[in-house]
């Protein structure tokens, strides 16, 4: 044999014999456990200083245990491991906690049945299930609500039971990655003309061989005899400005009481385009129900403007409402990691992405070294690490009077629904009143006073749940805390 090929025949045969077998790998990731992690969740996982690893229960992100390990949580006082774990490392710990959890059959618990917050003690009920992916709910009258589907489907419930047919006849969406079905908005005069609005990523067909192209596109319709009818196009982008990714649409839809339509569209991806006003994506639209477009829009007159541009720099918004009282327009928007942001949007106004952010690339990298700079607008709160904001609404029934016109914020990433007290723009106190049930999608005031919360749980599980009041909690029935310490 040639002495070249039998050295890099004997090389081969060392490095072969060289990699980690599956079981030594596993070894290994469960004496970096007892190493690093043990002292603080328990030598059996089952929590200690921190949180058990074996409940089923994810406070932070079941899809971000590998960034959780690798950047921290330090608001938590979890400390960052990328500077003495390597990437190899970190991963191996994420699968053996994966691993130990499918082996003991762990699954993740039922939503509460009771809540008990700083105001009220909450009655829990399951509102709907058997959804898939829903992504939105909203109501035509006291007995009947709307639910999206991101496949494709508008589903009715009626009198608290879910209708099993789906709405038929309604536009074909794009369900691929973050795309589908996505916003239902019941038009404030529903009553007189019937209309109600969809948002969904839209897809342009290819030429021959090419992917296709999309962005979101928002229409009306009327429900009539379980099918959709009277479909009009309200918005349609520039079929020049789709695009080829598959997230980022942000998609939601609100009224306010001049009769405008505002809807948000993410920057699918493509951070500059949102500093682009020539582009669609990363801003908020205004327009007219009918989808005409206001004469005092800030771009209207503006040479290579889209003339629907109320606002731009936004990376995803996810969550919009009108303040009750004051008609402001509040916003909510997914950041890297890190950085999501709570905004009051004003017309014209630039909120910075990507040139400005208080979070970083997925890879730990900088996306800017700035989070401030002139003529961009800072957030009223922002929230590091990521909790993924996706549905806002100020609360507005007779059920919790205490929350009159507090906003309420659903997070996906860590499960929660928020509920934040304001006070002239300012945000002045948080508090979390639902946790783990689910990924939040969106959470609404009912007609009926109670808060609905659409869910995402494993397995493509949907479910709403219905939050109502049981009693009022007074300041001096709530039990001293004693200091632990």
């Amino acid at each position: 044999m040639n002495p070249l090929h039998k050295a890099l025949l004997c090389l081969s045969i060392f490095s072969l014999s060289a990699q980690p077998t599956l079981a030594q790998e596993s070894e290994r990731a469960a004496e970096l456990f007892q190493e690093v992690c043990s002292q603080c969740h328990g030598e059996n996982l089952q929590g200690g200083m921190a949180q058990s690893l074996i409940d089923g229960i994810w406070q932070f992100g079941e899809g971000s245990i590998e960034e959780n390990i690798k950047h921290g949580l330090t608001h938590v006082g979890m400390p960052a491991f990328e500077a003495t774990l390597t990437d190899d490392e970190v991963e191996a710990l994420a699968e053996y906690l994966e691993s130990v959890e499918e082996e003991l059959g762990v699954t993740k618990p039922p939503p509460p049945t009771k809540l008990q917050t700083l105001d009220y003690e909450i009655d829990v009920a399951l509102f709907a299930e058997d959804l898939e992916i829903p992504w939105a709910i909203d109501f035509l009258d006291e007995n009947t609500a709307l639910i999206t589907e991101r496949p494709g489907r508008l589903r009715v419930v009626h009198n608290d039971t879910l209708i099993s047919e789906p709405i038929t006849g309604t536009p074909k969406v794009l369900h691929e990655g973050q795309g589908g079905l996505l916003d239902v908005a019941v038009d404030p005069d529903y009553a007189e003309n019937g209309w109600v609005y969809l948002s969904y990523s839209h897809e342009i067909e290819p030429e021959a061989g090419n992917r296709t192209v999309a962005m979101t596109r928002i229409v009306r319709g009327r429900l009539r005899d379980g099918a959709w009818a009277d479909e009009q196009v309200v918005y349609e982008a520039p079929h020049d400005t789709y695009i080829l990714t598959r997230h980022h649409y942000g998609s939601r839809i609100v009224f306010d009481p001049e009769g405008h339509l505002y809807f948000s569209i993410g920057e699918r991806g493509i951070g500059d385009d949102a500093q682009d006003i020539s582009m669609p994506n990363g801003k908020i639209h205004r327009i007219y129900r009918d989808g005409g477009i206001p004469s005092d829009n800030p771009f209207v007159d503006t040479y290579d403007a889209l003339p629907t541009i109320f606002t731009y720099g936004n990376r995803n918004p996810q969550g919009l409402a009108i303040h009750p009282q004051t008609g402001q327009l509040w916003e909510t928007e997914h950041g890297p990691m890190g950085g999501d942001e709570l905004n009051v949007l004003l017309a014209a106004r630039n909120y910075g992405w990507p040139r400005i952010t208080y979070g970083r690339d997925y890879s730990g990298e900088l996306v800017s070294e700035y989070n401030r700079r002139p003529g961009m607008e800072q957030p009223r709160l922002f929230w590091r690490p990521s909790v993924a904001v996706c549905g806002l609404d100020f609360y507005t029934g007779n059920q919790f009077p205490k929350w009159q016109n507090r906003l309420l914020v659903g997070a996906l990433r860590f499960e929660e629904v928020k509920l934040l007290t304001l006070d002239q723009g300012r945000v002045q106190h948080e508090e979390v009143i639902l946790k783990n049930a689910g990924r939040v999608r969106d959470v609404t005031t009912g007609p009926d006073g109670a808060i609905y919360v659409v869910l995402n749980r494993p397995d493509s599980e949907g479910i709403v749940l219905r939050l109502s009041v049981i009693a009022e909690r007074s300041y001096s029935s709530r039990p001293a805390v004693s200091d632990p310490f």
